[in-house]
């Protein structure tokens, strides 16, 4: 059966002056999938998603979300998705509670900050100041934030750089079940094993076009098929399973 697309993007352009940022690229995330955007800084793939996020304006192609053309509808939109907030989007005076009441406030719907919090594994920290918070917790809240307003879609740029690897993997859970209730997730990362691990499908973008779009399986068996071969034997576990394995996979809050 063929997936519904819930954002659609044909020919999109953006131009900065002179320099061409985003040239001309089309793809579709389809509904329910968590869809991975990759590619080096500068590719332009903070440009494509603050389009579609409505935050920045296009120089030229058409953009649907949900039904809804960006040109004409942009409000309808901003009502349908969830957009991470960087840690400077946060009053330093207020609780995570508080933080939460404000947002639900904004978007005019009832939110239970307790459910929310609990959601991302947050509860005993509700009293909590945000710049008291470690670094998964930070990323765990701000995500909680994401779904304030019951999103179809949300939008994840670069959830877990930084983090160890404990509050790295914790996050993938995270995004995997906020998956399986029926959100579409777009992510962008510079860590590939997160989006082979997490994402259904990805696009890699570089100097303002997709170079390639298909699932990672479908990437690396092309690649393979294509002659490439690894200098070294691949072994069936990395350094980063070791550590799991050896420290345990419990999250451990600053």
């Amino acid at each position: 059966m063929q997936q519904k697309p819930i954002i659609s993007v044909k020919d999109l352009v953006k131009h900065y002056g002179d320099f061409k940022a985003v040239k001309g690229i089309s793809f579709d995330v389809y509904e329910g999938e968590i869809f991975g955007l990759l590619g080096p800084n500068g590719a332009g793939k903070s440009t494509t998603l603050e389009i579609i996020e409505t935050l920045r304006e296009k120089t030229s192609g058409e953009i649907i979300v949900d039904g809804f053309n960006l040109d004409n509808a942009p409000n309808e939109i901003k009502k349908l998705i969830g957009v991470q907030l960087q840690s400077s989007g946060y009053y330093p005076g207020l609780n995570l509670v508080e933080l939460i009441q404000l947002f639900g406030g904004l978007y005019n719907g009832k939110v239970n900050p307790m459910d929310l919090l609990g959601t991302v594994n947050l509860r005993d920290k509700a009293k909590a100041k945000f710049k008291e918070l470690s670094g998964g917790q930070k990323q765990r809240f701000s995500i909680a934030t994401t779904l304030i307003n019951r999103p179809k879609i949300i939008f994840l740029d670069e959830p877990t750089t930084g983090l160890d690897p404990q509050a790295r993997r914790n996050l993938w859970d995270l995004i995997k079940d906020i998956r399986s209730k029926g959100t579409t997730v777009i992510i962008t990362t510079h860590y590939m094993d997160e989006a082979e691990i997490l994402c259904d499908r990805v696009a890699i973008i570089d100097s303002g076009k997709i170079i390639a779009l298909a699932s990672p399986d479908k990437l690396i068996d092309d690649l393979v098929a294509a002659g490439f071969e690894k200098p070294k034997e691949v072994k069936q576990a990395n350094l980063e399973d070791v550590f799991i394995h050896l420290t345990g996979k419990q999250l451990r809050e600053e």
